[in-house]
């Protein structure tokens, strides 16, 4: 089945009100949807190297425990490490071969990986411990899986949504997370850690845009130096976006504002992150497939990482409805807004959804016939089983975010 609607209303960016949040690299729900797919990647690689094919497997049920630490000026300790938990499925037996898959091994070496290369002063020896608990997927869902049509068969009823363009405010949320966390930031404000999110509230066309960014305490000596730090921050992140080309005028920042500095109370962490204090996390509580919580749009609630990137829909259908919906917005004049959603049916090929849904707003005086004519051939173009392959390959390579 296959739907396309014009919708007659305004795009969000023309609404009143819009909410708009990012979880940063450092966020415990970050972290762990970070590990969980490094794990998913670690075990598509392994069994591509091995087997030529990647089996089936999801490892997309991940839990952050936070552990306890005592920041201080000059620097402090963690007292009680963080546990990571990834728990999931994941083929570790051939049949008739004898032949054991080390599964928790490479789950806990992609885990250590992937904190060493994210996080400047987050020790994987001291302030992490990594649990794994992996079990044999099920038979009839590996038996699915392992159908070699190579139009692979969803192992989920489940859907995917998207939508283009990002707003005003959206793209300003992810701007700033992603310019706190680049590795210039880092070099010119070291004291930054990774644990940064934004939320911003749009009313009309004024933006108040609140921050958390969990400051390192070996880089003060006080409380004076850690305001005088917050202005350095505030005042970057302003000239950033004067380069990027937002009206600053209409942009109000306010950076860690449950500081009180006169009682001593300010966001300093040891490692750059809440997860050292017992703020957890969970797979699939943070950003969306684009990056983002956008309560104004239509999300799937989801969780991308860690599931299997050839038949789990959860991803796949994710991935393509960004992709898709980015297309027509590029690619077909006239389009304002778009979005997209793909419902998937368990047992049939990933390229037969049972339902997409498409949603679009055009501007006036757009020909209707010729919009509809180009949609469907940017759909054709997606749904074949060439197009899967390299999706898949794509998402390996991480061309795409995820989250």
């Amino acid at each position: 089945m296959r739907i396309l609607e014009k919708l007659n209303s305004k795009p969000i960016g023309e609404y009143e009100l819009e909410f708009v949040e990012r979880k940063g690299l450092g966020h415990p729900d970050y972290i762990i949807d970070l590990s969980c797919e490094a794990v998913s990647r670690a075990l598509s690689k392994y069994y591509i190297d091995k087997f030529g094919v990647i089996l089936h497997h999801n490892v997309d049920k991940g839990l952050l425990v936070g552990g306890r630490a005592i920041p201080r000026f000059g620097g402090g300790e963690v007292t009680e490490p963080i546990e990571l938990i990834i728990a999931g499925r994941a083929t570790t037996d051939i049949e008739n071969s004898g032949e054991r898959i080390p599964v928790e091994d490479i789950a806990r070496d992609a885990v250590r990986r992937i904190i060493k290369e994210n996080y400047r002063f987050l020790d994987v020896d001291k302030h992490v411990v990594i649990e794994t608990k992996i079990r044999q997927g099920s038979v009839d869902l590996v038996g699915l899986f392992e159908k070699k049509d190579y139009a692979p068969p969803a192992n989920d009823t489940s859907f995917g949504v998207s939508f283009a363009p990002l707003t005003i405010a959206e793209k300003i949320a992810l701007e700033i997370e992603t310019y706190l966390n680049s590795k210039e930031y880092k070099r010119i404000f070291p004291y930054v850690g990774e644990d940064v999110k934004v939320m911003v509230l749009r009313r009309k066309n004024n933006y108040n845009v609140t921050i958390a960014a969990a400051f390192i305490d070996r880089f003060f000596k006080n409380v004076s130096d850690y305001v005088s730090a917050k202005e350095e921050v505030v005042e970057s992140i302003l000239d950033y976006l004067v380069k990027k080309d937002f009206d600053v005028d209409n942009i109000k920042l306010m950076l860690n504002t449950a500081d009180d500095p006169d009682n001593d109370i300010i966001y300093i962490t040891v490692t750059g992150t809440s997860a050292e204090a017992g703020d957890d996390g969970n797979t699939g509580r943070g950003n969306r497939i684009n990056g983002l919580i956008t309560p104004n749009r239509q999300m799937s609630m989801e969780a991308v990482a860690g599931k299997n990137p050839v038949s789990h829909v959860g991803k796949i259908y994710n991935v393509l409805a960004m992709k898709i919906s980015n297309r027509i917005y590029e690619d077909i004049e006239g389009i304002e807004e778009v979005y997209v959603k793909i419902l998937s049916q368990i047992g049939t090929p990933i390229t037969d959804p049972q339902a997409i849904h498409v949603q679009y707003i055009t501007s006036t005086n757009t020909d209707e016939d010729t919009v509809r004519t180009k949609i469907n051939r940017i759909l054709d173009e997606e749904f074949t089983k060439e197009n899967f392959q390299l999706l898949t390959k794509e998402i390996l390579e991480g061309k795409y975010s995820l989250f």
